[in-house]
Order: structure tokens, then C-alpha cells, then sequence
């Protein structure tokens, strides 16, 4: 079977066109962390951000491989969430849920049509980006836990608080409210993350 003539052709332009809002969607979650002085949480975000665009861009060449001539449109039916609005909080929750969807739907029904359809690489790709979506589902439930409980900078008990701009480092329950080497705000101090981030 062709890819261009697959259910899996559209199952990879599905997949780049939800990577791509999921990029669109975490930049805004990032510039909502920046603004409330989240300096770190804002980079820990980016790196998701980064993330959906490597995703995206492996999709992307699968398709533009399926045809020599450019590929002018592919017509799509799909639901895509649009939940997010200016609570950064809330927006932790929605993103840990969308990444559960990809990770425990989405991509294994993908990877199991594209190996049913013959293509073992493509299915193979959606089972590891399925992997690094369960990943962001666990890091964004921590940093919901963490936010919705006041914890992002107060834990019960000292832990070793490093800021990401100048390296200083103190260990207390708080990280500090301004880094007293570099003078940053408390939201550049690197946070606890539990799944080892």
C-alpha cells in the first residue's frame, strides 16, 4: 500500500496538526508564566514546547515523503481541544489530560493502524512520541499538583534551591523571594520536579 493512499497518511496529518497546536497552546502557557514572574517554570514549559516541534516536524517529513511533488492540501475531519484560557493553573490540568489522550489513545490507535496498513517505522513513531507524551502528562500533573497546592516554592521540609540565572544556591523549606546574588525574582529559582526533570 502507498502512504499517500493510507489511513495512516491521515492519521500523520492529524498527528502534525495536533503537535502544532499543542506547540501553540504551551507558548501561550509559557508567556502566562513569564508574566506572573515564572521565570523557570516559563524554560520548563519551553522545553515542552520544543518538544511538540520536533514531533511535528518527524510527522512532517513522513508525509512530504509520500509524495515528489508537493502535497497541496489533505482534507481533514478531527477534533482538536481548545480549553486553555488565562488561568495557568487550570491550563497545567488541561495540558496533563491532552497529553493523556495522546499518550493512551491517540497514538497507540495510530501505531496499531500503521503497522495493520505495513508501515513498522511509522507505527514505530507514533509509540515513541506516544512514550515522551506520557512524560509531559506526568511533568504538567506535577507542576498542576504543585501550583494548585502553593508548593511550586514552599515545601515541607528544606530542599536545595539553585537559581537558574546565576547558580546560587541555599537550602531552606522557601526558596528565596529574591535571589540575594543576582537579585532575580523568586520564580528563576529551579523548581522540584518528582518525575526526575
Amino acid at each position: 500500500m502507498q502512504l499517500k493512499n493510507s489511513k495512516t497518511f491521515e492519521n500523520l496529518a492529524r498527528a502534525y496538526a495536533g503537535e502544532c497546536m499543542a506547540k501553540a497552546r504551551y507558548m501561550f502557557m509559557q508567556y502566562g508564566a513569564r508574566k506572573q514572574g515564572l521565570k523557570y517554570l516559563a524554560s520548563v514549559i519551553d522545553t515542552v514546547v520544543y518538544n511538540e516541534f520536533n514531533h511535528a516536524r518527524m510527522f512532517y517529513s513522513f508525509i512530504q515523503s509520500a509524495d515528489k511533488k508537493p502535497i497541496d492540501k489533505i482534507e481533514l475531519a478531527a477534533d482538536f481541544p481548545f480549553k486553555e484560557k488565562w488561568d495557568l493553573c487550570d491550563n497545567l490540568r488541561f495540558a496533563a489530560e491532552d497529553e493523556a489522550k495522546e499518550a493512551d489513545e491517540i497514538y497507540p490507535a495510530f501505531a496499531a493502524q500503521a503497522r495493520k496498513e505495513g508501515f513498522d517505522d511509522i507505527a514505530a513513531l507514533f509509540d515513541n512520541v506516544a512514550g515522551v507524551e506520557n512524560c509531559h502528562r506526568m511533568l504538567f500533573e506535577d507542576l498542576y499538583r504543585q501550583m494548585s497546592e502553593g508548593t511550586l516554592y514552599k515545601k515541607p521540609a528544606p530542599v536545595k534551591w539553585k537559581c537558574a540565572d546565576c547558580g546560587y544556591e541555599v537550602t531552606s523549606a522557601q526558596a528565596p523571594s529574591v535571589c540575594p546574588l543576582c537579585q532575580g525574582a523568586q520564580g528563576v529559582f529551579m523548581l522540584q520536579l518528582s518525575d526526575g526533570n
